[in-house]
C-alpha cells in the first residue's frame, strides 16, 4: 500500500486491526449463526445474507488469541477473499468495529524485525498507525491461504450478488 488507502478498523482481543475498505462488503450486527457439524474451531457457523450462505469465522481463533463472549458491540465483518481464481465471500466475527478512516501515514513499514524473532507475520500487509496508535494492516489472501476454504460454500465471482 503505497498510495492512501482507507481502512475499516476493528479490534480482537484488545489488538487494533484494519482491511482495506475495497476488501469489506458490509458490517453487520451479530445474528444467528447455524453450527456445521464437526467444523474446525475457527468456523463458527453459516449465517444466511439475503439467500446466501455466509462461513463466518472467528478472527480471535484464526489469530491465536484467546475466545471471549460477544458483547452489544460484536460485529461480522463481511469481505471477500481471492480464492481459486476467483472469490470467496466470508463473514470475520470481530470484537468490535471501530470506523472508516484513512491510516496517518499512507505507507505501511513492513514487519523486518518479525524474522529475528523466527516468525512471519504472513497475514500481516504492514504495520500503521490511526492517531498514534499501532495498527495491524491484515492480508486477507493470505491470512485465509491456511484455512481450509475448498469447503465454504459461499464462492462467487459476482459480489453484487451478496453486496
Amino acid at each position: 500500500m503505497s498510495e492512501s488507502v482507507d481502512v475499516v478498523t476493528f479490534d480482537a482481543d484488545r489488538s487494533l486491526y484494519a482491511v482495506p475498505v475495497s476488501r469489506v462488503q458490509e458490517i453487520l450486527d451479530l445474528r444467528p449463526v447455524a453450527a456445521m457439524p464437526n467444523a474446525p474451531a475457527h468456523l463458527v457457523g453459516i449465517i444466511d445474507l439475503r439467500g446466501a450462505n455466509i462461513p463466518v469465522v472467528d478472527l480471535r481463533c484464526l489469530l491465536g488469541r484467546p475466545q471471549a463472549e460477544d458483547t452489544a458491540q460484536s460485529r461480522i465483518l463481511v469481505v471477500w477473499v481471492a480464492f481459486g481464481g476467483g472469490r470467496v465471500i466470508i463473514g470475520i466475527k470481530t470484537d468490535r468495529v471501530i470506523e472508516v478512516t484513512a491510516l496517518d501515514q499512507p505507507e505501511l513499514r513492513p514487519l523486518e524485525e518479525a524474522e529475528l524473532l523466527r516468525w512471519s507475520g504472513s497475514a500481516i500487509a504492514g504495520i500503521g498507525r490511526r492517531k498514534g496508535e499501532v495498527v495491524s494492516v491484515l492480508d486477507l489472501d493470505r491470512l485465509f491461504d491456511r484455512v481450509e476454504l475448498a469447503k465454504a460454500p459461499a464462492v462467487t465471482d459476482d459480489l453484487d450478488a451478496v453486496a
